[in-house]
């Protein structure tokens, strides 16, 4: 390996995109457990290499040089071999400081939480240090020297005005896992979540819905990625490039998830749209069906619609981890909130819109057998859909016009 990437953990890491977006040489990903982490250094068989969880700390002592921000920050996760000799840089701190400064993020004068005590943590508090932060709170789950448990915190410091993610608590494949309660934080105004995978968890999804300004950890990945090359290779890279390529990868990383009434045409638009946006394509539906190896109608008449909506939310969940799909879901998908979070997390939502009488009856749809069943449940989940959509898409005339449409769509939700 010359170029790449250590730490425990590294299955769904996008760095080796990124560094080679930035950069022309090959980036590894080179998981690597504790236990082998004395050889991997004592060999030094790499030029340049990046850290990430959990050995941010751990490799300090193997560095023959640390640089004054990366001793300042006390964590290390940029690492240059200069003929044999280990020497190390943090690129966290202004990775973080261009999150805080590009999404209007001002902690001047705030109180600040900070979940976690790892090496990441130890950047971002140098940054708010940095940014003349009022009071800087570390929380962890345990007892710990300087730092408050998450109890004491939600007694003490639930006046906070800025909470800060810099654990591994909602990052895939844990995406149901949230590291804090946010309804006790009633004057918070800003949460960050530094995971970036999925690209909105739990926590940023449950800052928006309670219209908190909420940022994940794309763009200072990104960023400090651009600053580890920038020491690897000796050279300077246009700031430009960090927001340039965020957006080439929401849009290669993001899902299109297509919502609607039975038989509004989501199929037949998500596979057109998914050829358009050369991304791959899923039917929940017919995933189901795969899973339970019968019709959908056939199941619900054997074990009942929960029995169904149990496995078309597991079905959901694993297709919303995936990246770089359009998702055709079932039209009940929206009756159940953990459907929805789970789309939300790298998904853009919209509605499939036709008129109820270009909608189909029957045809193994088992709760839209007669045209008042459907006008019955057109009524009922019309306010679901229009809740959950991001963008609504017209489809009365044709599919091409309905596919562009949705083309145009998605890339607009990416712009916001």
């Amino acid at each position: 390996m010359e170029y790449g990437l250590i730490g425990e953990k590294l299955g769904h890491s996008f760095s080796k995109m990124i560094h080679e977006k930035l950069a022309n040489y090959t980036y590894d990903l080179h998981p690597l457990p504790k236990s082998e982490l004395n050889n991997f250094f004592e060999k030094k068989e790499f030029r340049a290499i990046n850290v990430t969880i959990p050995y941010k700390i751990d490799v300090m002592p193997y560095l023959y040089h640390i640089d004054d921000k990366a001793k300042a920050v006390g964590s290390v996760n940029t690492i240059v071999n200069q003929n044999g000799k280990l020497l190390g840089y943090n690129t966290d701190f202004d990775g973080f400081l261009y999150l805080l400064n590009k999404n209007h993020i001002d902690v001047k004068n705030k109180k600040v939480l900070v979940l976690g005590k790892g090496g990441a943590s130890k950047a971002i508090i140098a940054v708010l240090n940095h940014l003349q932060a009022k009071e800087i709170i570390t929380v962890y789950y345990k007892d710990s020297p300087n730092t408050v448990t998450y109890e004491a915190c939600q007694k003490l410091h639930n006046d906070a005005d800025v909470i800060i993610n810099t654990t591994p608590v909602g990052m895939y494949p844990n995406i149901d896992d949230c590291p804090i309660n946010l309804e006790h934080y009633t004057k918070c105004k800003a949460v960050v979540d530094i995971i970036y995978n999925p690209i909105k968890t739990k926590l940023i999804l449950e800052a928006q819905k309670r219209n908190i300004i909420a940022v994940g950890g794309l763009e200072m990945l990104i960023a400090q990625a651009k600053y580890a090359v920038e020491i690897f290779l000796n050279t300077s890279i246009p700031e430009h490039r960090i927001d340039d390529i965020y957006k080439e990868l929401l849009f290669e990383k993001k899902n299109v998830v297509l919502i609607g009434m039975p038989s509004c045409g989501k199929t037949t638009i998500g596979i057109e749209l998914a050829k358009l946006l050369q991304k791959d394509f899923v039917d929940i539906d017919a995933e189901i069906v795969s899973k339970i190896g019968m019709p959908i109608s056939d199941y619900f008449e054997k074990y009942g619609e929960c029995a169904f909506r149990d496995m078309e939310q597991e079905v959901i969940k694993e297709y919303s981890v995936k990246n770089n799909f359009v998702i055709s879901t079932g039209g009940g998908c929206i009756k159940r909130k953990q459907n929805m979070m789970y789309l939300y997390m790298n998904g853009a939502i919209l509605f499939i819109q036709r008129d109820l009488s270009k909608l189909v009856v029957g045809e193994g749809r088992p709760l839209s057998s007669s045209i008042e069943a459907l006008e019955k449940m057109y009524q009922e989940r019309l306010p679901l859909y229009t809740l959950y959509a991001q963008k609504s898409i017209e489809n009365n005339t044709t599919t091409e016009y309905a596919v562009n449409q949705s083309k145009t769509a998605f890339l607009d939700i990416l712009q916001k």
